[in-house]
């Protein structure tokens, strides 16, 4: 059986404030793209995260969007980053 796709987006951009996840400036989003797996969306949510680190309002999340086509799906790696 093959395995299955699920599928995540890696997204990011300044927030309002570090305690919320409001974004400042929603016409700002950067979006990195999307991943079939947890891991590649990990590995693009560390580089930009790692080449932000100097501005505290600049956030990067993974967003399970599998998890929003397709409720039924699980993933591991349920956290966030």
């Amino acid at each position: 059986m093959p395995d299955r796709q699920l599928l995540h987006l890696v997204i990011g951009g300044e927030l309002e404030d570090v305690e919320g996840v409001k974004f400042r400036d929603l016409s700002k989003i950067d979006l990195v793209g999307a991943y079939a797996s947890h891991g590649e969306a990990l590995a693009a949510w560390r580089a930009k995260a790692q080449a932000t680190v100097d501005n505290a309002l600049m956030r990067y999340f993974i967003i399970h969007a599998h998890k929003l086509l397709d409720p039924g799906t699980g993933d591991e790696h349920d956290h966030k980053h």
